[in-house]
Protein backbone atom coordinates (compact mmCIF):
# COMPACT_ATOMS: atom_id res chain seq x y z
CA UNK A 1 0.00 0.00 0.00
CA UNK A 2 2.87 2.46 0.70
CA UNK A 3 4.62 1.68 -2.30
CA UNK A 4 1.40 2.35 -3.89
CA UNK A 5 0.77 6.01 -2.40
CA UNK A 6 4.55 6.59 -3.21
CA UNK A 7 3.87 6.30 -6.88
CA UNK A 8 0.65 7.97 -7.30
CA UNK A 9 2.41 10.89 -5.62
CA UNK A 10 5.43 10.18 -7.55
CA UNK A 11 2.88 10.35 -10.88
CA UNK A 12 1.17 13.46 -9.64
CA UNK A 13 4.43 15.39 -8.83
CA UNK A 14 5.65 14.54 -12.37
CA UNK A 15 1.98 15.92 -13.74
CA UNK A 16 2.42 18.89 -12.00
CA UNK A 17 5.91 19.32 -13.50
CA UNK A 18 4.64 19.12 -16.94
CA UNK A 19 1.58 21.23 -16.39
CA UNK A 20 3.75 24.06 -14.81
CA UNK A 21 6.55 24.41 -17.57
CA UNK A 22 4.56 22.90 -20.67
CA UNK A 23 4.52 26.52 -22.11
CA UNK A 24 8.12 27.07 -20.98
CA UNK A 25 10.86 27.03 -24.02
CA UNK A 26 13.73 27.28 -20.59
CA UNK A 27 11.33 24.70 -18.66
CA UNK A 28 13.00 23.66 -15.20
CA UNK A 29 15.96 26.62 -15.90
CA UNK A 30 13.59 29.11 -14.60
CA UNK A 31 13.95 27.07 -10.89
CA UNK A 32 17.30 28.53 -10.99
CA UNK A 33 17.00 31.73 -13.02
CA UNK A 34 13.85 33.11 -10.62
CA UNK A 35 15.70 33.36 -7.92
CA UNK A 36 19.08 34.93 -9.31
CA UNK A 37 16.84 37.59 -11.00
CA UNK A 38 15.10 38.38 -8.44
CA UNK A 39 17.98 38.39 -6.25
CA UNK A 40 19.80 40.72 -8.94
CA UNK A 41 16.87 43.23 -8.79
CA UNK A 42 16.44 43.53 -4.97
CA UNK A 43 19.87 44.15 -4.69
CA UNK A 44 20.57 47.02 -6.98
CA UNK A 45 17.49 48.56 -5.44
CA UNK A 46 18.76 48.14 -2.07
CA UNK A 47 22.45 46.88 -1.65
CA UNK A 48 23.47 50.74 -1.40
CA UNK A 49 20.60 51.16 1.49
CA UNK A 50 21.75 48.19 4.00
CA UNK A 51 25.67 47.87 2.80
CA UNK A 52 26.67 49.20 6.49
CA UNK A 53 25.15 46.82 7.92
CA UNK A 54 24.44 43.71 5.67
CA UNK A 55 27.78 41.85 4.58
CA UNK A 56 27.19 40.10 1.65
CA UNK A 57 23.58 41.60 0.74
CA UNK A 58 22.80 39.56 -2.25
CA UNK A 59 23.12 36.03 -0.68
CA UNK A 60 21.75 37.22 2.66
CA UNK A 61 17.90 38.20 0.51
CA UNK A 62 18.73 34.80 -1.51
CA UNK A 63 18.90 32.98 1.72
CA UNK A 64 15.48 34.36 2.87
CA UNK A 65 14.30 34.68 -0.67
CA UNK A 66 14.49 30.77 -1.67
CA UNK A 67 13.09 29.63 2.31
CA UNK A 68 9.84 31.94 1.12
CA UNK A 69 9.52 31.46 -2.20
CA UNK A 70 8.93 27.40 -1.51
CA UNK A 71 7.12 28.11 1.69
CA UNK A 72 4.54 30.49 -0.43
CA UNK A 73 4.72 28.08 -3.52
CA UNK A 74 4.23 25.28 -1.29
CA UNK A 75 0.71 26.78 0.13
CA UNK A 76 -0.35 28.33 -2.54
CA UNK A 77 -0.69 25.54 -5.08
CA UNK A 78 -2.03 22.89 -2.31
CA UNK A 79 -4.71 25.13 -1.30
CA UNK A 80 -6.24 24.21 -4.44
CA UNK A 81 -5.28 20.57 -4.84
CA UNK A 82 -8.77 19.18 -3.64
CA UNK A 83 -10.82 21.59 -5.74
CA UNK A 84 -8.38 20.91 -8.95
CA UNK A 85 -8.23 16.87 -8.97
CA UNK A 86 -12.07 16.69 -7.90
CA UNK A 87 -12.93 14.13 -10.77
CA UNK A 88 -9.84 11.77 -9.21
CA UNK A 89 -11.66 12.32 -5.40
CA UNK A 90 -14.86 11.41 -6.75
CA UNK A 91 -14.13 7.89 -9.05
CA UNK A 92 -10.87 6.66 -7.54
CA UNK A 93 -9.99 5.25 -3.97
CA UNK A 94 -7.20 7.22 -2.80
CA UNK A 95 -6.36 9.09 0.35
CA UNK A 96 -7.28 12.25 -0.22
CA UNK A 97 -4.62 13.58 1.52
CA UNK A 98 -1.91 12.71 -1.60
CA UNK A 99 -2.93 15.34 -3.85
CA UNK A 100 -2.12 18.18 -0.84
CA UNK A 101 1.31 16.20 -0.27
CA UNK A 102 1.94 16.48 -4.43
CA UNK A 103 1.43 19.60 -4.71
CA UNK A 104 4.05 20.63 -1.65
CA UNK A 105 6.36 18.27 -2.99
CA UNK A 106 6.41 19.71 -6.23
CA UNK A 107 7.29 23.19 -4.38
CA UNK A 108 10.24 20.84 -2.79
CA UNK A 109 11.31 19.81 -5.85
CA UNK A 110 11.62 23.02 -7.40
CA UNK A 111 12.92 23.81 -4.42
CA UNK A 112 16.20 21.69 -4.93
CA UNK A 113 16.64 22.76 -8.51
CA UNK A 114 16.98 26.98 -6.64
CA UNK A 115 19.47 25.09 -4.71
CA UNK A 116 22.03 25.13 -7.99
CA UNK A 117 21.72 29.39 -8.14
CA UNK A 118 22.16 29.61 -4.08
CA UNK A 119 25.62 27.28 -4.74
CA UNK A 120 26.86 29.77 -7.38
CA UNK A 121 25.93 32.58 -5.36
CA UNK A 122 28.04 30.83 -2.44
CA UNK A 123 31.32 30.49 -4.59
CA UNK A 124 30.93 34.02 -6.22
CA UNK A 125 31.00 35.66 -2.90
CA UNK A 126 33.18 33.02 -1.79
CA UNK A 127 31.30 32.15 1.76
CA UNK A 128 32.29 28.47 2.94
CA UNK A 129 30.13 26.05 3.84
CA UNK A 130 31.02 24.86 7.39
CA UNK A 131 30.05 22.06 9.47
CA UNK A 132 26.79 24.45 10.70
CA UNK A 133 25.97 23.87 7.45
CA UNK A 134 24.63 20.10 7.74
CA UNK A 135 21.65 21.92 10.52
CA UNK A 136 20.21 23.18 7.08
CA UNK A 137 18.80 19.98 5.80
CA UNK A 138 16.53 20.04 9.44
CA UNK A 139 15.51 23.20 8.79
CA UNK A 140 14.19 22.07 5.65
CA UNK A 141 12.49 19.37 6.93
CA UNK A 142 10.77 21.41 9.37
CA UNK A 143 9.95 23.99 6.90
CA UNK A 144 8.21 21.26 4.75
CA UNK A 145 6.05 19.63 7.91
CA UNK A 146 5.08 23.64 8.38
CA UNK A 147 4.63 24.12 4.59
CA UNK A 148 2.50 20.67 4.49
CA UNK A 149 0.37 21.39 7.98
CA UNK A 150 -0.58 24.78 5.81
CA UNK A 151 -1.49 23.31 2.97
CA UNK A 152 -3.39 20.81 4.48
CA UNK A 153 -5.63 23.45 6.26
CA UNK A 154 -6.11 26.06 3.21
CA UNK A 155 -6.97 22.88 0.69
CA UNK A 156 -9.63 22.33 3.02
CA UNK A 157 -10.63 26.03 3.91
CA UNK A 158 -10.80 26.05 0.10
CA UNK A 159 -13.28 23.86 -0.91
CA UNK A 160 -16.30 25.80 1.43
CA UNK A 161 -14.80 29.35 1.05
CA UNK A 162 -13.29 30.15 -2.38
CA UNK A 163 -12.62 33.70 -1.21
CA UNK A 164 -9.65 32.22 0.93
CA UNK A 165 -7.45 32.63 -2.29
CA UNK A 166 -7.44 36.59 -2.34
CA UNK A 167 -7.75 36.81 1.43
CA UNK A 168 -4.53 34.41 1.83
CA UNK A 169 -2.49 36.94 -1.44
CA UNK A 170 -3.05 39.75 0.99
CA UNK A 171 -1.79 38.21 4.31
CA UNK A 172 0.78 36.76 2.38
CA UNK A 173 1.81 40.25 1.13
CA UNK A 174 2.35 41.23 4.99
CA UNK A 175 3.77 37.93 5.87
CA UNK A 176 6.53 38.98 3.35
CA UNK A 177 7.33 41.77 5.10
CA UNK A 178 7.23 40.91 8.24
CA UNK A 179 10.10 38.17 7.23
CA UNK A 180 12.64 40.20 6.74
CA UNK A 181 13.95 39.06 3.57
CA UNK A 182 15.40 42.17 2.50
CA UNK A 183 16.17 44.47 5.08
CA UNK A 184 18.25 43.47 8.45
CA UNK A 185 16.16 43.09 11.74
CA UNK A 186 18.84 45.27 13.89
CA UNK A 187 16.85 48.53 12.09
CA UNK A 188 13.73 48.14 13.71
CA UNK A 189 12.58 49.23 16.98
CA UNK A 190 12.69 46.13 19.76
CA UNK A 191 9.09 46.08 20.09
CA UNK A 192 8.76 45.12 16.20
CA UNK A 193 11.83 43.08 16.50
CA UNK A 194 9.88 41.03 18.78
CA UNK A 195 6.66 41.37 17.11
CA UNK A 196 8.56 39.41 13.54
CA UNK A 197 10.62 36.78 16.03
CA UNK A 198 6.69 35.63 16.52
CA UNK A 199 6.88 34.99 13.10
CA UNK A 200 7.36 31.38 11.94
CA UNK A 201 8.67 31.85 8.98
CA UNK A 202 11.33 34.61 9.75
CA UNK A 203 12.58 31.92 11.81
CA UNK A 204 13.31 29.30 9.08
CA UNK A 205 15.08 32.00 7.12
CA UNK A 206 17.37 33.23 10.39
CA UNK A 207 18.35 29.52 10.80
CA UNK A 208 18.91 29.14 7.52
CA UNK A 209 21.38 32.46 7.63
CA UNK A 210 23.04 31.59 10.50
CA UNK A 211 24.02 27.91 9.03
CA UNK A 212 24.53 28.62 6.07
CA UNK A 213 26.00 32.77 5.29
CA UNK A 214 27.46 33.28 8.48
CA UNK A 215 28.89 29.82 9.45
CA UNK A 216 27.60 29.10 12.68
CA UNK A 217 24.77 27.21 14.73
CA UNK A 218 21.57 29.39 15.00
CA UNK A 219 20.51 29.37 18.82
CA UNK A 220 19.07 26.68 20.86
CA UNK A 221 15.64 29.09 21.39
CA UNK A 222 15.34 29.56 17.04
CA UNK A 223 15.80 25.87 16.58
CA UNK A 224 13.21 25.04 19.14
CA UNK A 225 10.90 27.37 17.45
CA UNK A 226 11.87 25.84 14.36
CA UNK A 227 11.10 22.48 15.15
CA UNK A 228 7.73 23.30 17.16
CA UNK A 229 6.21 24.71 14.50
CA UNK A 230 7.20 22.41 12.15
CA UNK A 231 5.53 19.65 13.84
CA UNK A 232 2.81 21.43 15.51
CA UNK A 233 1.52 22.74 12.65
CA UNK A 234 1.98 19.30 10.64
CA UNK A 235 0.02 17.97 13.12
CA UNK A 236 -2.39 20.32 13.44
CA UNK A 237 -2.96 19.87 9.67
CA UNK A 238 -3.43 16.63 9.84
CA UNK A 239 -6.22 16.29 12.53
CA UNK A 240 -8.25 19.31 10.32
CA UNK A 241 -7.90 17.66 7.07
CA UNK A 242 -8.56 13.97 8.53
CA UNK A 243 -11.55 15.47 10.09
CA UNK A 244 -13.17 17.21 7.32
CA UNK A 245 -12.75 14.69 4.73
CA UNK A 246 -16.23 13.39 4.44
CA UNK A 247 -17.27 17.13 4.15
CA UNK A 248 -14.80 17.60 1.79
CA UNK A 249 -16.20 15.13 -0.17
CA UNK A 250 -19.96 15.53 0.35
CA UNK A 251 -19.15 19.98 -0.67
CA UNK A 252 -17.39 18.69 -3.94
Amino acid sequence: MRGHLYFVTGQLVAREMKRKYSRSRLGILWSVLNPLLSMAVLSMIFSTMFRKSIEDYPVYYLTGLLIWSFFTAATNTAMTALADNQALLLQVRLPRSVFPLSRVVTAFVNFLYSLAAYAVMLLVFRIPLRESALVFPVIVLFLFLFSLGMGYVLSVLYVFFGDIRHLYGVALTLWMYLSALFYPLELLPRTMQAVIWQNPVYNFIAGARDCLLYGRMPPAMVLLRIALWGAGMYGAGRVVFWKSQNRVIQKL
